[in-house]
């Protein structure tokens, strides 16, 4: 059996989670606003929902801004991120598959941290990518000092 071959994809902002997020604040302005307009007596409640829709917004916003971009790499055996901050070891796992995008989530000994990955990034590695993350790492057989019994 053949593994997937090695990949590097970049992995950074991503459009379709830009695009997510502003949809869920959208819903959530809209039902805000429901509230506003069958609220009899809009009290403080009302005004501290909308304060928190406004800093969830710009909070978001921001995270998605000041994401870190770097490189995504499949060597064949392992999974590394680099980025500005150095390149370090991890696993990965699918979270989502939308086949023209993946939430995948990575794992090292720093913590971890999440991934949208879309077509759109490289589309011509796109289909390596995919083999990566569904592929295992190579296992080596393990040495069998004695050869099986004959079956009688």
């Amino acid at each position: 059996m053949h593994s997937a071959p090695s990949v590097s994809y970049p992995a950074g902002r991503s459009r379709f989670a830009a695009a997510l997020l502003l949809f869920t604040w959208l819903l959530g302005g809209a039902v805000t606003a429901m509230w506003w307009l069958h609220s009899q007596s809009p009290g403080w409640r009302l005004s501290a929902a909308w304060l928190v829709l406004a800093a969830v917004g710009a909070l978001a916003a921001w995270k998605w801004w000041h994401s870190e971009a770097g490189i995504l790499a499949w060597d064949g055996e392992t999974w590394s991120w680099s980025a500005e901050r150095g390149a370090r070891n991890g696993t990965i796992e699918v979270t989502l598959d939308l086949q023209h995008c993946a939430l995948l989530r990575w794992t090292s000994e720093n913590g971890s941290r999440w991934f949208w990955l879309e077509r759109a990034g490289s589309a011509q590695r796109w289909d390596d990518l995919r083999r990566a993350v569904y592929s295992r790492a190579r296992v080596e057989a393990l040495p069998n000092p004695r050869a099986p019994a004959a079956k009688s």
